[in-house]
């Protein structure tokens, strides 16, 4: 007679105990500056905080591409899943606006844009003595390489790209 409840007893515990490991809590990092936590899975849902990079959030379920998710402070909302990941992001400090690009372009999920602000400082710094050399050394007309630089050289700033995602229908603005 005890057999029995023993043996139920222990599979109950197994049972919970494996059961308990495929709840587990998924952390995630905020990878853009200024991420918006939102009331809805909808960019055009108010904002209830904003959340600076690196900052860990736990995942509590998806929707589409929004992640429902509690932060350390136990407020609970939604985040567009590009400006999460499971990766906690190196903090940067910077005392200008470059960072802010890299940030916002820096964590879209499902996206081939990759940039981070590292590469948006290169950016605005133009072409490294390596690839100058490089463009010399394969013939590259000077005119090209000017035409290069002075894209590079351009500032773009983290409004001006919040509008082209809104306008493009991108990332959390897409449909």
């Amino acid at each position: 007679m005890k057999r029995p409840l023993i043996f139920s007893s222990v599979m109950a515990f197994l049972f919970f105990f494996l059961l308990s490991f495929g709840f587990a809590a998924t952390t995630l990092y905020v990878t853009a500056d200024n991420a918006e936590l939102k009331t809805e899975s909808s960019s055009s849902s108010d904002t209830i905080v904003e959340l600076k990079r690196g900052t860990p959030v736990t995942l509590v379920t998806t929707e589409g591409r929004w992640y429902q998710v509690t932060t350390q402070t136990s407020q609970t909302g939604w985040i567009y899943r590009g400006k999460v990941s499971e990766e906690q992001p190196d903090i940067e400090e910077s005392g200008d606006d470059s960072a802010g690009v890299g940030g916002m372009l820096g964590g879209l999920s499902g996206s081939d844009i990759n940039a981070d602000a590292a590469d948006s400082s290169r950016s605005i710094r133009g072409l490294s003595p390596e690839a100058k050399e490089y463009a010399q050394a394969a013939g590259t007309p000077k005119q090209s390489q000017d035409a290069l630089d002075s894209v590079i050289s351009r500032k773009v700033n983290e409004k001006e790209i919040d509008q082209f995602l809104k306008e493009g229908k991108i990332g959390e603005y897409a449909d």
